[in-house]
Protein backbone atom coordinates (compact mmCIF):
# COMPACT_ATOMS: atom_id res chain seq x y z
CA UNK A 1 0.00 0.00 0.00
CA UNK A 2 1.70 3.27 -1.25
CA UNK A 3 2.13 6.26 1.47
CA UNK A 4 -0.65 8.48 1.27
CA UNK A 5 -0.03 12.40 0.62
CA UNK A 6 -1.18 15.63 1.41
CA UNK A 7 -0.67 19.36 2.65
CA UNK A 8 -1.66 21.48 5.22
CA UNK A 9 -4.19 24.16 2.93
CA UNK A 10 -3.09 27.00 1.73
CA UNK A 11 -1.50 27.11 -1.75
CA UNK A 12 -0.53 29.92 -4.33
CA UNK A 13 -3.58 32.36 -6.10
CA UNK A 14 -3.82 32.92 -9.32
CA UNK A 15 -3.31 36.64 -10.26
CA UNK A 16 -7.01 36.56 -11.41
CA UNK A 17 -8.31 35.13 -7.86
CA UNK A 18 -6.05 37.99 -5.99
CA UNK A 19 -7.77 40.83 -8.47
CA UNK A 20 -11.06 39.32 -7.70
CA UNK A 21 -10.27 39.21 -4.02
CA UNK A 22 -9.75 42.96 -4.09
CA UNK A 23 -12.53 43.98 -6.19
CA UNK A 24 -14.59 41.93 -3.90
CA UNK A 25 -13.58 43.87 -0.84
CA UNK A 26 -13.87 46.79 -2.71
CA UNK A 27 -17.61 46.32 -3.73
CA UNK A 28 -16.68 46.26 -7.36
CA UNK A 29 -17.09 42.75 -7.81
CA UNK A 30 -20.44 41.43 -7.56
CA UNK A 31 -21.13 38.50 -4.82
CA UNK A 32 -22.84 35.93 -7.58
CA UNK A 33 -19.98 36.97 -10.36
CA UNK A 34 -17.67 36.34 -7.80
CA UNK A 35 -18.51 32.75 -6.35
CA UNK A 36 -18.67 31.94 -10.06
CA UNK A 37 -14.94 32.96 -10.23
CA UNK A 38 -14.18 31.28 -6.87
CA UNK A 39 -15.74 27.84 -7.80
CA UNK A 40 -13.71 28.04 -11.20
CA UNK A 41 -10.26 28.90 -9.55
CA UNK A 42 -11.34 25.82 -7.15
CA UNK A 43 -11.77 23.34 -10.05
CA UNK A 44 -8.52 24.37 -11.18
CA UNK A 45 -6.74 24.16 -8.26
CA UNK A 46 -8.25 20.58 -7.28
CA UNK A 47 -7.42 19.74 -10.85
CA UNK A 48 -4.08 20.81 -10.17
CA UNK A 49 -3.36 18.80 -6.93
CA UNK A 50 -5.28 15.32 -8.61
CA UNK A 51 -2.64 15.76 -11.38
CA UNK A 52 0.01 15.98 -9.63
CA UNK A 53 -1.22 12.48 -7.66
CA UNK A 54 -1.84 14.28 -4.03
CA UNK A 55 -4.27 11.87 -2.26
CA UNK A 56 -5.70 14.17 -0.03
CA UNK A 57 -6.75 17.86 -1.34
CA UNK A 58 -8.15 21.20 -0.61
CA UNK A 59 -9.63 24.21 -2.08
CA UNK A 60 -6.18 26.10 -1.53
CA UNK A 61 -7.98 27.76 1.03
CA UNK A 62 -9.04 29.78 -1.90
CA UNK A 63 -12.10 31.01 0.60
CA UNK A 64 -9.77 32.91 2.58
CA UNK A 65 -9.15 35.89 0.11
CA UNK A 66 -5.71 37.12 -0.40
CA UNK A 67 -5.30 40.46 -2.16
CA UNK A 68 -1.71 40.25 -2.12
CA UNK A 69 0.44 37.35 -3.51
CA UNK A 70 2.70 37.43 -0.21
CA UNK A 71 0.51 37.10 2.49
CA UNK A 72 0.89 34.96 5.98
CA UNK A 73 -1.79 35.89 7.74
CA UNK A 74 -5.10 34.51 5.44
CA UNK A 75 -5.80 31.44 7.87
CA UNK A 76 -6.50 33.76 10.67
CA UNK A 77 -7.65 37.14 9.11
CA UNK A 78 -10.55 34.92 6.98
CA UNK A 79 -12.39 34.63 10.31
CA UNK A 80 -12.68 38.55 11.10
CA UNK A 81 -15.47 38.78 8.50
CA UNK A 82 -17.75 35.51 10.19
CA UNK A 83 -18.31 36.66 13.34
CA UNK A 84 -20.24 39.27 15.28
CA UNK A 85 -18.64 41.06 17.84
CA UNK A 86 -15.50 42.32 16.42
CA UNK A 87 -14.43 46.24 15.64
CA UNK A 88 -11.26 47.97 15.00
CA UNK A 89 -10.09 49.93 17.65
CA UNK A 90 -7.10 52.77 17.59
CA UNK A 91 -5.27 51.77 20.38
CA UNK A 92 -4.88 47.36 21.15
CA UNK A 93 -6.28 46.51 24.60
CA UNK A 94 -4.50 45.74 27.76
CA UNK A 95 -5.05 41.88 28.40
CA UNK A 96 -7.59 40.71 30.30
CA UNK A 97 -6.68 38.66 33.76
CA UNK A 98 -7.57 35.06 34.20
CA UNK A 99 -9.68 34.18 37.02
CA UNK A 100 -7.46 30.53 37.24
CA UNK A 101 -4.02 32.51 37.98
CA UNK A 102 -2.95 30.79 34.71
CA UNK A 103 -0.83 32.88 32.20
CA UNK A 104 -2.24 35.59 30.12
CA UNK A 105 -0.90 36.02 26.29
CA UNK A 106 0.04 40.15 25.49
CA UNK A 107 -1.61 39.92 22.23
CA UNK A 108 1.02 42.98 21.08
CA UNK A 109 4.15 41.71 22.55
CA UNK A 110 6.71 40.98 19.98
CA UNK A 111 8.20 37.30 19.66
CA UNK A 112 11.23 36.59 21.87
CA UNK A 113 12.92 35.26 18.64
CA UNK A 114 12.22 38.68 17.19
CA UNK A 115 14.22 40.69 19.80
CA UNK A 116 17.23 38.49 19.88
CA UNK A 117 17.66 39.01 16.40
CA UNK A 118 16.13 42.43 16.07
CA UNK A 119 18.73 43.84 13.46
CA UNK A 120 17.67 40.66 11.09
CA UNK A 121 13.92 41.22 11.71
CA UNK A 122 14.37 44.94 10.46
CA UNK A 123 16.66 44.68 8.02
CA UNK A 124 14.74 44.92 4.49
CA UNK A 125 17.68 43.15 3.23
CA UNK A 126 17.75 40.16 5.45
CA UNK A 127 15.51 37.69 3.66
CA UNK A 128 12.78 37.65 6.39
CA UNK A 129 9.65 38.80 4.97
CA UNK A 130 8.84 40.71 8.36
CA UNK A 131 11.34 43.32 7.58
CA UNK A 132 9.30 44.74 4.98
CA UNK A 133 5.99 43.65 5.94
CA UNK A 134 3.02 46.75 7.17
CA UNK A 135 2.24 46.34 10.74
CA UNK A 136 -0.88 44.36 11.07
CA UNK A 137 -4.62 45.49 11.63
CA UNK A 138 -7.14 43.19 13.73
CA UNK A 139 -10.12 44.12 15.02
CA UNK A 140 -11.14 43.18 19.06
CA UNK A 141 -13.54 41.44 20.70
CA UNK A 142 -15.73 44.22 21.78
CA UNK A 143 -19.61 42.46 22.10
CA UNK A 144 -21.02 39.28 22.20
CA UNK A 145 -19.57 36.58 19.58
CA UNK A 146 -22.12 34.86 16.94
CA UNK A 147 -21.26 32.79 13.82
CA UNK A 148 -22.51 35.26 10.79
CA UNK A 149 -20.73 33.44 7.87
CA UNK A 150 -22.96 30.77 7.39
CA UNK A 151 -23.24 31.72 3.46
CA UNK A 152 -19.69 32.00 3.30
CA UNK A 153 -18.88 28.75 4.97
CA UNK A 154 -21.28 26.89 2.25
CA UNK A 155 -19.61 28.74 -0.86
CA UNK A 156 -16.39 27.20 0.14
CA UNK A 157 -18.06 23.88 0.78
CA UNK A 158 -20.17 23.80 -2.41
CA UNK A 159 -17.00 25.24 -4.33
CA UNK A 160 -14.63 22.19 -2.99
CA UNK A 161 -17.55 19.68 -3.24
CA UNK A 162 -17.95 20.64 -7.35
CA UNK A 163 -14.23 20.60 -8.18
CA UNK A 164 -13.81 17.17 -6.49
CA UNK A 165 -17.17 16.01 -8.10
CA UNK A 166 -15.30 17.31 -11.76
CA UNK A 167 -12.23 15.70 -10.56
CA UNK A 168 -14.16 11.99 -10.04
CA UNK A 169 -13.52 12.52 -6.85
CA UNK A 170 -15.25 11.92 -3.52
CA UNK A 171 -16.34 14.09 -0.44
CA UNK A 172 -13.54 11.88 2.21
CA UNK A 173 -11.04 13.17 -0.42
CA UNK A 174 -11.08 17.09 0.71
CA UNK A 175 -10.35 18.94 3.34
CA UNK A 176 -11.24 22.22 4.58
CA UNK A 177 -9.02 24.50 7.26
CA UNK A 178 -10.69 26.42 9.72
CA UNK A 179 -9.14 28.44 12.59
CA UNK A 180 -9.01 27.48 16.12
CA UNK A 181 -10.57 28.95 19.15
CA UNK A 182 -7.50 29.68 20.83
CA UNK A 183 -6.13 31.13 17.41
CA UNK A 184 -8.89 33.27 16.98
CA UNK A 185 -9.00 34.60 20.50
CA UNK A 186 -5.22 36.12 20.32
CA UNK A 187 -6.89 39.39 18.71
CA UNK A 188 -7.87 40.78 22.18
CA UNK A 189 -10.99 40.90 24.26
CA UNK A 190 -12.74 44.01 25.99
CA UNK A 191 -16.11 42.63 26.19
CA UNK A 192 -15.97 39.22 27.91
CA UNK A 193 -15.01 38.78 31.75
CA UNK A 194 -11.33 37.28 31.26
CA UNK A 195 -8.89 35.56 28.64
CA UNK A 196 -10.60 32.37 29.38
CA UNK A 197 -13.88 33.10 28.70
CA UNK A 198 -13.05 34.89 25.55
CA UNK A 199 -11.72 31.43 24.34
CA UNK A 200 -14.67 29.60 25.12
CA UNK A 201 -16.86 32.27 23.44
CA UNK A 202 -15.03 31.55 19.89
CA UNK A 203 -15.34 27.51 20.71
CA UNK A 204 -19.12 28.09 20.57
CA UNK A 205 -18.65 30.00 17.65
CA UNK A 206 -16.80 28.69 15.51
CA UNK A 207 -18.30 25.07 16.45
CA UNK A 208 -21.24 26.10 13.48
CA UNK A 209 -17.72 26.36 11.08
CA UNK A 210 -16.91 23.01 12.42
CA UNK A 211 -20.68 21.42 11.40
CA UNK A 212 -21.02 23.04 8.35
CA UNK A 213 -17.75 21.23 6.69
CA UNK A 214 -18.10 17.47 8.75
CA UNK A 215 -21.58 17.93 7.35
CA UNK A 216 -20.88 17.89 4.21
CA UNK A 217 -18.53 14.42 4.45
CA UNK A 218 -15.60 16.97 4.24
CA UNK A 219 -12.37 16.74 6.76
CA UNK A 220 -11.96 19.60 8.75
CA UNK A 221 -8.55 20.63 9.64
CA UNK A 222 -7.89 22.54 12.76
CA UNK A 223 -5.08 25.37 12.17
CA UNK A 224 -3.91 25.87 15.76
CA UNK A 225 -0.41 27.12 15.31
CA UNK A 226 -1.38 28.60 19.21
CA UNK A 227 -0.71 25.15 20.94
CA UNK A 228 3.30 25.62 20.01
CA UNK A 229 3.81 29.62 18.52
CA UNK A 230 1.53 31.42 21.90
CA UNK A 231 5.03 30.11 23.97
CA UNK A 232 7.09 32.72 22.17
CA UNK A 233 4.78 35.71 22.91
CA UNK A 234 5.35 35.93 26.48
CA UNK A 235 8.02 38.85 27.47
CA UNK A 236 9.34 36.19 30.02
CA UNK A 237 9.68 32.56 28.52
CA UNK A 238 7.24 31.17 31.67
CA UNK A 239 7.35 27.87 32.87
CA UNK A 240 6.67 24.45 30.86
CA UNK A 241 4.23 23.62 33.54
CA UNK A 242 2.79 26.92 33.13
CA UNK A 243 2.60 26.96 29.67
CA UNK A 244 0.93 23.21 29.68
CA UNK A 245 -2.04 24.97 31.79
CA UNK A 246 -2.42 27.89 29.60
CA UNK A 247 -2.37 25.52 26.83
CA UNK A 248 -4.51 22.69 28.34
CA UNK A 249 -7.55 25.48 28.93
CA UNK A 250 -7.38 26.31 24.90
CA UNK A 251 -7.53 22.24 24.32
CA UNK A 252 -10.21 21.80 26.42
CA UNK A 253 -12.38 24.46 24.70
CA UNK A 254 -11.58 23.01 21.13
CA UNK A 255 -12.66 20.03 22.20
CA UNK A 256 -15.79 21.45 23.58
CA UNK A 257 -16.20 23.25 19.96
CA UNK A 258 -15.62 19.41 18.15
CA UNK A 259 -18.33 17.69 20.83
CA UNK A 260 -20.45 14.83 18.68
CA UNK A 261 -18.08 15.53 15.52
CA UNK A 262 -16.57 12.29 14.49
CA UNK A 263 -12.70 12.34 14.71
CA UNK A 264 -11.98 10.38 11.95
CA UNK A 265 -13.35 13.66 9.86
CA UNK A 266 -10.77 16.18 12.42
CA UNK A 267 -7.62 17.10 11.77
CA UNK A 268 -5.35 18.87 14.20
CA UNK A 269 -2.43 21.32 12.64
CA UNK A 270 0.54 22.50 15.24
CA UNK A 271 3.22 24.82 13.93
CA UNK A 272 5.58 27.63 15.03
CA UNK A 273 4.41 30.00 12.97
CA UNK A 274 5.26 30.20 9.07
CA UNK A 275 7.13 33.56 8.77
CA UNK A 276 11.04 32.91 7.15
CA UNK A 277 13.08 33.79 10.74
CA UNK A 278 15.39 32.66 12.64
CA UNK A 279 12.65 30.61 15.16
CA UNK A 280 15.52 30.24 17.80
CA UNK A 281 13.48 30.47 20.58
CA UNK A 282 10.10 28.04 19.32
CA UNK A 283 9.11 25.35 22.09
CA UNK A 284 10.54 21.95 21.58
CA UNK A 285 7.63 19.35 19.96
CA UNK A 286 8.43 16.94 23.06
CA UNK A 287 6.84 19.29 25.49
CA UNK A 288 3.43 19.91 24.22
CA UNK A 289 2.58 16.38 22.00
CA UNK A 290 0.52 15.00 24.45
CA UNK A 291 -1.65 17.93 24.45
CA UNK A 292 -2.13 17.82 21.09
CA UNK A 293 -3.17 13.98 20.82
CA UNK A 294 -5.60 14.77 23.46
CA UNK A 295 -7.84 16.84 20.87
CA UNK A 296 -10.41 15.01 19.10
CA UNK A 297 -8.84 15.00 15.96
CA UNK A 298 -7.56 11.23 14.37
CA UNK A 299 -5.07 13.37 12.30
CA UNK A 300 -2.14 15.15 13.89
CA UNK A 301 -0.31 17.40 11.56
CA UNK A 302 2.74 19.33 12.34
CA UNK A 303 6.25 20.66 11.17
CA UNK A 304 9.02 17.65 10.38
CA UNK A 305 10.86 18.98 8.00
CA UNK A 306 12.54 22.29 8.30
CA UNK A 307 15.70 22.80 9.93
CA UNK A 308 14.22 23.58 13.53
CA UNK A 309 12.14 21.05 13.81
CA UNK A 310 13.18 18.11 11.26
CA UNK A 311 15.09 16.15 14.17
CA UNK A 312 11.83 15.77 16.52
CA UNK A 313 11.06 12.44 14.52
CA UNK A 314 12.63 10.47 17.32
CA UNK A 315 9.86 11.84 19.89
CA UNK A 316 7.82 9.34 18.19
CA UNK A 317 10.13 6.51 19.71
CA UNK A 318 9.11 6.94 23.31
CA UNK A 319 5.51 8.69 22.51
CA UNK A 320 2.71 6.45 22.42
CA UNK A 321 0.38 6.59 19.31
CA UNK A 322 -3.14 6.30 20.43
CA UNK A 323 -5.02 3.69 18.64
CA UNK A 324 -7.14 5.48 15.53
CA UNK A 325 -5.03 7.92 15.40
CA UNK A 326 -2.31 8.97 12.71
CA UNK A 327 0.34 11.32 12.08
CA UNK A 328 0.98 13.75 9.19
CA UNK A 329 4.30 14.89 9.02
CA UNK A 330 5.65 17.43 7.16
CA UNK A 331 8.15 16.01 4.76
CA UNK A 332 8.88 19.50 2.39
CA UNK A 333 9.16 22.95 4.55
CA UNK A 334 7.65 26.53 3.53
CA UNK A 335 10.69 28.06 5.23
CA UNK A 336 13.35 27.42 2.35
CA UNK A 337 13.21 27.94 -1.87
CA UNK A 338 15.08 24.52 -1.78
CA UNK A 339 13.07 22.16 -3.36
CA UNK A 340 13.67 18.97 -1.49
CA UNK A 341 15.01 16.07 -3.52
CA UNK A 342 12.42 12.99 -3.41
CA UNK A 343 14.75 11.00 -1.94
CA UNK A 344 15.43 12.89 1.24
CA UNK A 345 11.80 13.26 1.30
CA UNK A 346 11.67 9.24 1.37
CA UNK A 347 13.78 9.18 3.90
CA UNK A 348 11.51 11.54 6.20
CA UNK A 349 8.62 9.42 5.21
CA UNK A 350 10.65 6.22 6.10
CA UNK A 351 11.13 7.85 9.61
CA UNK A 352 7.99 7.68 11.20
CA UNK A 353 6.91 5.24 8.93
CA UNK A 354 9.06 2.67 10.05
CA UNK A 355 7.90 4.03 13.73
CA UNK A 356 4.12 4.16 13.78
CA UNK A 357 3.17 1.93 10.29
CA UNK A 358 3.15 3.30 6.82
CA UNK A 359 -0.70 3.33 7.31
CA UNK A 360 -0.42 5.72 10.19
CA UNK A 361 1.60 8.33 7.98
CA UNK A 362 0.14 10.73 5.45
CA UNK A 363 3.24 12.74 3.84
CA UNK A 364 2.28 16.58 4.04
CA UNK A 365 3.73 19.86 4.28
CA UNK A 366 5.05 21.67 6.95
CA UNK A 367 2.81 24.35 6.61
CA UNK A 368 0.25 26.61 4.23
CA UNK A 369 2.60 27.06 0.95
CA UNK A 370 0.13 29.73 -0.40
CA UNK A 371 1.60 33.10 0.10
CA UNK A 372 4.72 32.04 1.64
CA UNK A 373 7.23 31.00 -1.55
CA UNK A 374 7.02 31.58 -5.35
CA UNK A 375 4.18 29.51 -6.74
CA UNK A 376 6.43 27.91 -9.43
CA UNK A 377 8.74 26.43 -6.07
CA UNK A 378 5.35 25.51 -3.83
CA UNK A 379 4.10 23.36 -6.85
CA UNK A 380 7.78 21.59 -7.71
CA UNK A 381 7.85 20.75 -3.72
CA UNK A 382 4.25 19.08 -3.88
CA UNK A 383 5.37 16.98 -6.52
CA UNK A 384 8.55 16.22 -4.91
CA UNK A 385 6.34 15.57 -1.88
CA UNK A 386 4.31 12.47 -4.26
CA UNK A 387 7.40 11.33 -5.66
CA UNK A 388 8.85 10.94 -1.94
CA UNK A 389 6.26 9.23 -1.24
CA UNK A 390 6.14 6.88 -3.67
CA UNK A 391 10.23 6.10 -3.30
CA UNK A 392 9.05 5.57 0.14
Amino acid sequence: MPVLTTHVGSLPRSARLLEANKKYEEGTLGREEFSTLLREETDAVIARQSDIGLSIVNDGEYGHAMTLAVDYGAWWSYSFTRFSGLEIVQEPPAPRPSRSGRLVLDHMTDRRDWVAFDDAYHDPTSGIHLATASIPVWPVVTGELKYIGHEIVQRDVDALLHALHAAGREARDGFVAAISPASAARIGNVYYEDDEAAVWAWAEALREEYLAITQAGLTLQIDAPDLAESWDQFVVEPSIEDYRAFSKVRIEALNYALRDIDPSLVRYHVCWGSWHGPHSTDLDFAAIVDLALEVNANGLTFEAANARHAHEWEIWKDTVLPDGKYLIPGVVSHSTNVVEHPRLVAQRIRQFADLVGDERVIASTDCGLGGRIHPQIAWAKLEALTEGARLA
